[in-house]
């Protein structure tokens, strides 16, 4: 498969996950909300690497790549999975899933600093709509 079907099946996959994520919360704890999703996940994950690979397969990664794919679960499946669920347990799936997805504004600033990414005035048009769109939501 190429890209563009992988890019598609992952808007189908996240598209779905906030109506089971608004369901699931229902008279539950973010926090607990999140270990159980994160130990589902981990499992299953775990299983698949040791059909592909195994701990070789791990070790792949090196020192650096660990320590910036921590950094990745960290800040995105801990952090931002955990604000996500407590906006989601108390917002409008339909208000907050295009709030959080508007994630392109910070990760261009961030590419800017980090990766020396230019930021043209396309991206720059584009940024604007997402901002446009964030505020057309709230509305």
């Amino acid at each position: 498969m190429n890209y563009f079907v992988f890019a598609l099946l992952a808007a189908l996959m996240f598209g779905l996950a906030p109506v089971f994520s608004k369901i699931g919360l229902e008279g539950l704890n973010p926090g607990v909300a999140l270990t159980i999703r994160s130990s589902v996940i981990t499992m299953i994950m775990l299983i698949w690497v040791m059909f592909n690979g195994g701990a070789e397969a791990l070790s792949e990664a090196g020192p650096r790549g660990w320590f910036f794919l921590a950094l990745d679960g960290i800040s995105a499946a801990l952090m931002g999975q955990l604000f996500y669920y407590y906006a989601l347990k108390s917002g409008d799936a339909s208000v907050v899933v295009p709030v959080v997805a508007a994630f392109p504004i910070f990760t261009v600033m961030v590419a800017a600093l980090l990766l020396d990414e230019s930021i043209t005035a396309t991206r720059l048009a584009g940024l604007m709509m997402v901002v446009a769109g964030v505020i057309l939501v709230r509305m």
